[in-house]
């Protein structure tokens, strides 16, 4: 029993422990719709009212396999005088002409990862400068808090009474934390870079009491950073093309790289495919292959991606599942007109 006693628990605060239990931090496949997910200075930064969920079903098929839900909320406080100019590609566009450079953003999600589930949030404060006429540089800081929990209910124990799991696992293990990000918005590109658990913060696993927990009772978090980037070509009258990747890193893992290109049609509808590398939580190295289809009606927005597994789990697995739903509220008068691309 001290064997799987061990095991379990370093499923809970390992993020060196391969794929199936590993991800520390929850993935998306549609980070780029949504980069407060991943960044706490895009609160905002769009100009609107903002209302996102998010819910991805990792490995359908695979016992155990991750369930990440998501909502997410952010806002810009604006003022509502405005002028015109034209940019460099000849449009007009709108640009703030007196101060409005605060935004908020609220997320909680919760993810299921096999035995362990734990449930976050964040509360994200925003502030943007411009730094050109149309380029914008936003700096963001969240306070953030991570409640990891062992449903010991779904795994037999042959003494459920013992007081490994009696006491901090069962009842859940609260920590607080701080994330940081950087994010410089342009209406042809955007580069961001963020920080998450910036303090690593200790999660107190043991009671210092029973032996096989003596050695985690103090257990440093490790730091997650992500640094995105992408770029808009005009192709014809109402097409664009848009490169983007997303590096993702860790203290103790190796990096993982999304790759990929989509086509936008009129900002109403968008293709997207890319590559996933290998690294942060797969076997061998091989990564997964992600199409994306995203549509617009009015202030709405539905997209879905469908990852395919390029690792030997795929044999086990369908592929992984997601669906984000959005909604943007603001009128002309009070939003950034120039970045209604986003």
């Amino acid at each position: 029993m001290k064997v799987k006693k061990l095991i379990i628990i370093l499923l809970l605060i390992s993020p060196g422990i391969q794929e199936l239990f590993a991800q520390q931090v929850p993935l998306y496949s549609q980070y780029m719709y949504n980069k407060f997910l991943i960044n706490p200075s895009v609160a905002g930064s769009e100009g609107y009212t903002s209302f996102n969920v998010t819910a991805r079903e990792q490995w359908v098929g695979y016992a155990g396999a991750p369930r990440t839900y998501s909502l997410s909320y952010q806002t810009r406080f604006t003022k509502k005088k405005y002028s015109l100019r034209d940019n460099f590609f000849g449009k007009t566009r709108y640009r703030a002409k007196t101060e409005g450079r605060t935004g908020i953003g609220l997320g909680i999600y919760t993810d299921q990862n096999g035995l362990i589930q734990r449930t976050g949030f964040q509360a994200a404060y925003s502030y943007h400068i411009w730094v050109q006429d149309y380029t914008q540089l936003s700096l963001g800081l969240a306070a953030t808090g991570y409640h990891y929990i062992i449903k010991a209910d779904q795994e037999s124990f042959l003494n459920a009474s013992e007081p490994w799991l009696n006491d901090n696992l069962r009842k859940g293990i609260f920590v607080p934390d701080v994330n940081f990000g950087m994010y410089l918005l342009n209406d042809r590109y955007s580069l961001g870079f963020s920080a998450e658990s910036m303090l690593g913060a200790v999660a107190r696993i043991g009671d210092g009491v029973v032996d096989t927990l003596k050695a985690y009772d103090r257990f440093n978090m490790s730091r997650h950073y992500y640094v995105f980037g992408s770029y808009s070509f005009l192709t014809r009258k109402d097409y664009e093309i848009e490169p983007a990747v997303l590096i993702k890193m860790s203290e103790q893992i190796l990096p993982q790289v999304d790759l990929g290109v989509t086509l936008i049609h009129d900002q109403s509808l968008w293709f997207g495919v890319a590559y996933r590398t290998g690294g942060l939580y797969s076997r061998g190295g091989y990564g997964a292959i992600i199409g994306t289809i995203r549509f617009r009606w009015r202030n709405m927005y539905f997209g879905y991606s469908y990852d395919y597994t390029l690792s030997e789990i795929e044999r086990a697995t369908s592929g992984s599942h997601e669906i984000v739903l959005a909604l943007k509220l603001g009128s002309s008068d009070k939003k950034y007109r120039w970045l209604d691309r986003f």
